[in-house]
C-alpha cells in the first residue's frame, strides 16, 4: 500500500500518477549496465515533489529506462528463506531471489517492522551499490511504500559491500566525524591513490583493502548525535568541492534521517555510512575544508526563489540534480541552514561563488 499525500506535490495530478508509475519502473533491476545504480524510482518521487507534471514524469521515465537499458532482475536462482538469506549477501545474481524473500517478510509483518528487524544485519554493507540501497530504502519509507521497501532491502542485500579488514587494535572512540577527515588530509600515504575503475562502489571497495586507509576504520563511535554532526560536515565538504562524491554525503544524510526512526540504533548505520564518506575523500583529492568565515560568506550568496531552483532541477535529465535539490530543500527545512539552498542553486547552474 502507498499513501499518497496530494498536498506535498505542487501539481496534485503528479501525486495521482506517481504510485502506478513508480510501481511500473520499480519492477526493473536496482542496477543497469555496467553495475551502475538505477535512480529512477527515487528521482521520480523527488521530481514530483519539486513540481514536475505527470507528462514530465512519464517523459523522464521513458528517457531514463531507454538510454540506460535498465534490465529486469535476474531470473530465479534458488529459493531464499529465513535460513539462508544471509548466504546470498553481496551476490547480485540473487537480486530477484532476495526481492521475493523480503516481499514475503513484508507481507507478513509489514515494511517498517521488516526494516527494524533485518536492516541491522545490512548496516556494515551500506556501501552497497555506492549507498544507493540506502537511497532506495529511504524513498520507500518517504512514500510509505511496502512494495518498494521489499525491493530496496533485496537490492541492498544483493549488492552488500562491507569493510571487513578493520584492525583489531582500532577502537571506536572518535566522536567528531570531521576528525578522521582532517587526519586523512595530512596523511601523505592517501595522496594520489589510483582509481580501480570509474565505478564509485569499486573505489569504495578498493579503499577498504588499502592498509593506509584501514587504520582509519573502526574508530568512529556510534554516538546518539552522530548524524547531527555528520550533516554540517557533509554540507561543508560539498560546498567546498561541489563534487559528485560529496553530493552523495549530503543526500545520504537526508536518507539516513528518513530511515532512522524505524531503527533501534540508527547511529550505528550512520557510523558505517561515514566510513564510506571517508573512503571517498581521497577520490576528490582530500581538499582542505573552508573556514567558518568562508562558509558564512557562502551562506549570504543570494539565490533565486525555491520554485526557480526546483524548476531547473525538474528540467534536467541528470538524476543527481533532482536528488541533490530535493534533499537540500528537505535538509534546509530540517536545519534552517541557507547553505543548502545555495549549493542547490549552484548545482543547477543558477549561482556561482568563489573562495
Amino acid at each position: 500500500m502507498v499513501t499518497v499525500l496530494k498536498s506535498i506535490y505542487p501539481d496534485p495530478s503528479a501525486g495521482e500518477r506517481l504510485p502506478s508509475l513508480i510501481a511500473d519502473v520499480g519492477r526493473h533491476s536496482g542496477e543497469f549496465p555496467v553495475l551502475l545504480a538505477n535512480h529512477l524510482p527515487m528521482v521520480l518521487e523527488a521530481m514530483g515533489r519539486l513540481g514536475a507534471s505527470p507528462a514530465r514524469l512519464e517523459e523522464y521515465a521513458e528517457h531514463y529506462t531507454r538510454i540506460h537499458a535498465v534490465p529486469f532482475p535476474p531470473s530465479p536462482v534458488t529459493l531464499i528463506d529465513e535460513t539462508n538469506w544471509e548466504s546470498a549477501l553481496g551476490k547480485r545474481e540473487h537480486e530477484g531471489d532476495l526481492r521475493r524473500f523480503f516481499a514475503g517478510v513484508v507481507a507478513e509483518i509489514g515494511g517498517h517492522e521488516t526494516i527494524r528487524r533485518y536492516l541491522p544485519r545490512l548496516f556494515p554493507g551500506i556501501a552497497a551499490s555506492a549507498t544507493h540501497g540506502l537511497m532506495r530504502l529511504a524513498y520507500a519509507v518517504l512514500r510509505n511504500d511496502d512494495a518498494e521497501i521489499a525491493v530496496a532491502l533485496g537490492y541492498w542485500a544483493a549488492t552488500y559491500l562491507p569493510y571487513d579488514a578493520i584492525p583489531a587494535e582500532n577502537h571506536r572512540d572518535v566522536s567528531d566525524p570531521l576528525a578522521p577527515i582532517l587526519q586523512m588530509h595530512a596523511d601523505a600515504r592517501l595522496r594520489d591513490v589510483d582509481a580501480p575503475t570509474y565505478l564509485l562502489w569499486k573505489w569504495i571497495e578498493a579503499m577498504g583493502k588499502l592498509p593506509a586507509f584501514q587504520g582509519y576504520l573502526g574508530r568512529l563511535a556510534p554516538t546518539p548525535d552522530l548524524l547531527d554532526r555528520m550533516r554540517p560536515a557533509s554540507l561543508t565538504l560539498f560546498a567546498a568541492t561541489m563534487s559528485f562524491e560529496a553530493l552523495h554525503a549530503v543526500t545520504g544524510c537526508h536518507w539516513l534521517r528518513l530511515v532512522s526512526p524505524h531503527l533501534d540504533e540508527p547511529q550505528r548505520l550512520a557510523m558505517h555510512f561515514w566510513e564510506v564518506v571517508m573512503a571517498l575523500y581521497p577520490k576528490i583529492g582530500m581538499p582542505a575544508l573552508p573556514s567558518p568565515e568562508v562558509l558564512d560568506r557562502w551562506r549570504a550568496v543570494p539565490v533565486p526563489p525555491d520554485d526557480v531552483i526546483a524548476a531547473a532541477a525538474v528540467a534536467s535529465n541528470d538524476e543527481h540534480d533532482h536528488s541533490l535539490v530535493f534533499s537540500a530543500f528537505e535538509e534546509f527545512r530540517y536545519t534552517g541552514d541557507p547553505l543548502y539552498k545555495v549549493v542547490a542553486a549552484r548545482r543547477v547552474g543558477l549561482v556561482e561563488f568563489g573562495d
